[in-house]
């Protein structure tokens, strides 16, 4: 974040099927088992007009959404998120975890849909001021074994998901090159890996986060 606040603001990001909402959980459910406050959110959501945005951009049945529109969208839904959820719960010492944020419209419309990294960067950085992670979580997966995961069962794709696997390979890609462009500021680990094992890696990086900021006297027991 440009201004460093009292809480700490950790986002999940990964191609579809990669497991982060799993794991935001179970960060979440550890972090308050040690007596932290934490606030576990979504994008596109986390309020009334995300969601609404959510279910426009993500579900079938709108008609044509060209790529401008949906980088649009998108960043719309993050500006309120920023704005109304993220910004206030840091702002009152507490923990923010996100299953999605800038780097998804990065990943997705900049690479995925072509319209380049800088410039869908440029428009999230105005609709969120510069509130960037302390922390970004990046949960690799092959595009196969995505789709396998997120179509177990009667599970259907949305509008995103559904794009073919040559898609979710650009994805992967843009992914990852952000990672590589800022390794300091990435947790990049493997989302066929065990779930338990993925938790506890999580957790240890998250902890050592949190006895930087002073957080840590808060923080006892042992890992997942």
């Amino acid at each position: 974040m440009s201004i460093q606040s009292p809480g700490l603001f950790i986002a999940f990001e990964g191609g579809d099927g990669a497991g982060k909402s799993t794991q935001a959980a179970r960060l979440c459910d550890a972090l308050e088992s040690r007596g932290l406050s934490v606030v576990r959110t979504r994008e596109p959501g986390g309020t009334p007009i995300g969601e609404k945005l959510r279910s426009l951009v993500l579900d079938h049945g709108h008609g044509t959404i060209d790529a401008r529109t949906e980088a649009l969208m998108f960043a719309a839904a993050r500006a309120a998120h920023a704005s109304q959820v993220i910004r206030p719960a840091l702002a009152a010492g507490r923990v923010v975890i996100t299953d999605r944020y800038i780097d998804s419209s990065v990943a997705y419309q900049g690479a995925g849909r072509g319209l380049g990294a800088e410039g869908v960067l440029s428009l999230n950085e105005w609709a969120t001021e510069g509130l960037h992670p302390d922390l970004t979580v990046l949960l690799d997966v092959e595009p196969s074994d995505g789709r396998e995961r997120r179509t177990a069962g009667a599970a259907a794709e949305d509008r995103l998901e559904s794009e073919p696997d040559a898609f979710h390979s650009t994805i992967r890609r843009a992914f990852l090159d952000l990672a590589a462009a800022a390794p300091t500021s990435y947790l990049v680990l493997p989302a066929k890996a065990e779930i338990g094992t993925l938790a506890a890696q999580i957790l240890e990086r998250v902890e050592s986060l949190l006895v930087e900021r002073g957080l840590g006297e808060r923080v006892s027991g042992n890992h997942l």
